[in-house]
């Protein structure tokens, strides 16, 4: 068992250092041992090799997905290494030049995001904790205090905050069930914190420092290789920042809106092109045409626009551990009854509906629902509420921790038991908690979560409180 974990390490180790040297700076000049022997680059190879290695011999004890986007995040910190190789030969570029020198790392931010979209997986945090921390490695783009961005040591600090949102998530999940996840989660969170945190204070605390004497901005290599035929322009990704090089260039021919002002601004007669209507041509004057709107041709437009793409519905046990309700709209009598500590549900795309949990589960994920009533006794890990619209959840037993993330609308129902339960929401809107009375008769107690929220700098720092409204 000992001997897998070393070679485990050392095949991590191996990765690190093949990324830590598999960079040549285009064009710089400057050689490997160069590289190596500055102090700052020699500092970040240490990080990596202390904390990525850390992250990235934790991911191989769990594999599948996390371990993939943990590739994903060593190849992020290889990237920021070789792009801080060319600004020490690289003049401090504008706008547009920045973009592009960024653009590598901006690729592969955009490829760990890619990973968290469509159907959520059963490592979902894992990805977003991942894909979320990655923004801390654009600290590089700090130009200065009017670039609209914060300090570069707080920027990876703030960066890490939404990352860790689903940091904890994991670490509630897995608390008692497997520590290699523990083991991930909390070195990931040590590579920003203090990892490149530390390193960037050391280093780099007014931002990248760049030659004057140096060449223009291009994009840095990603790998050395030899040169391709550049293929079609990928979809526009969320880039670092908004920036002219993501316009349309305008010596290609312009679509949409902007073809309509350049016509407009180029002092050429607009009309000239059009056709002149004629009174024959008018829908008033033609005998085939009306206004009136048939039943059958209203019925057929109705029956398109209503169509949905939504999958079959489905209420099942998948691989005896998870069991899985999609798509159901208007079924008031959904019940799963024959469950188990060790199982999962996952309610997806439901609408109008009412799903009653007869026993204990391990987790709960309700995620984009509308007018979705869900009812269960115990939860061992957590109850989340995830992209849902109007959803009312109650606990009629005990659960550690309920989280609501991005949605508007949402009535929980706490039982005698479940009034400890630790209740997390982010980006989320009409929060409203129901508990029961002292006599159990009596009325129960509806409590507002607040969502808005007063920041007043005072003593250095900011103090946050919420608004609390008197209802007078």
């Amino acid at each position: 068992m000992e001997e897998k974990l070393v070679q485990r390490l050392e095949s991590a180790v191996a990765r690190l250092e093949a990324l830590s040297t598999g960079f040549r700076p285009g064009g710089s000049g400057e050689s490997l041992d160069d590289a190596a022997s500055d102090p700052a680059i020699a500092a970040f190879d240490d990080m990596m090799r202390q904390y990525v290695g850390r992250v990235s011999g934790a991911a191989e004890k769990i594999g599948g997905q996390v371990l993939e986007v943990t590739k994903v995040v060593e190849q992020a910190f290889g990237v920021q290494r070789e792009l801080l190789i060319q600004v020490k030969h690289t003049k401090k570029p504008d706008i547009a030049g920045l973009a592009e020198f960024l653009k590598p790392l901006n690729e592969v931010i955009t490829k760990a995001t890619a990973m968290t979209e469509g159907r959520r997986s059963d490592f979902f945090n894992h990805l977003k904790a991942a894909a979320d921390s990655l923004s801390a490695l654009a600290w590089i783009a700090f130009t200065g205090k009017d670039c609209g961005m914060s300090m570069p040591i707080a920027h990876v600090e703030e960066s890490w905050q939404m990352a860790e949102f689903y940091s904890n998530k994991i670490l509630v999940e897995y608390k008692s069930k497997d520590t290699n996840h523990i083991e991930w989660a909390k070195a990931l969170k040590e590579l920003y914190l203090p990892g490149l945190r530390d390193y960037v204070k050391g280093h780099h605390p007014l931002g990248p420092v760049w030659n004057p004497a140096g060449k223009t901005a291009t994009s840095a290599p990603t790998k050395a290789s030899t040169p391709k035929a550049p293929g079609p322009p990928p979809p526009p990704p969320a880039s670092l920042f908004s920036s002219e090089s993501s316009q349309p260039s305008s010596s290609g021919p312009k679509q949409g809106m902007s073809a309509v002002f350049q016509e407009i601004n180029s002092g050429k007669p607009v009309t000239s092109g059009l056709r002149k209507v004629t009174d024959d041509m008018k829908t008033k004057n033609r005998a085939d045409r009306s206004g009136h709107v048939g039943i059958g041709e209203k019925e057929s437009r109705t029956s398109s626009s209503s169509f949905s793409k939504a999958g079959p519905p489905k209420l099942e046990l998948q691989m005896g551990r998870k069991w899985v309700v999609e798509n159901q709209t208007g079924k008031k009598n959904l019940v799963i009854d024959d469950c188990d500590a060790k199982q999962s549900v996952y309610i997806y795309g439901c609408k109008d509906s009412v799903l009653q949990i007869q026993g204990k589960v391990n987790n709960i994920t309700i995620d984009k629902c509308t007018k979705m009533g869900v009812v269960f006794m115990d939860v061992v890990a957590a109850c989340e509420i995830v992209n849902c619209n109007g959803v009312e959840v109650q606990c009629q037993g005990s659960a550690p921790t309920i989280s609501v993330d991005n949605t508007a609308g949402c009535q929980l129902y706490l039982s005698k038991d479940s009034l400890g339960t630790s209740i997390t929401t982010a980006k989320s809107s009409e929060i409203n908690v129901m508990t029961p009375g002292a006599e159990p008769d009596g009325d129960w107690g509806e409590h507002a979560l607040p969502q808005q929220y007063i920041h007043i700098f005072k003593d250095g720092h900011f103090e946050t409180t919420p608004v609390s409204h008197s209802g007078g």
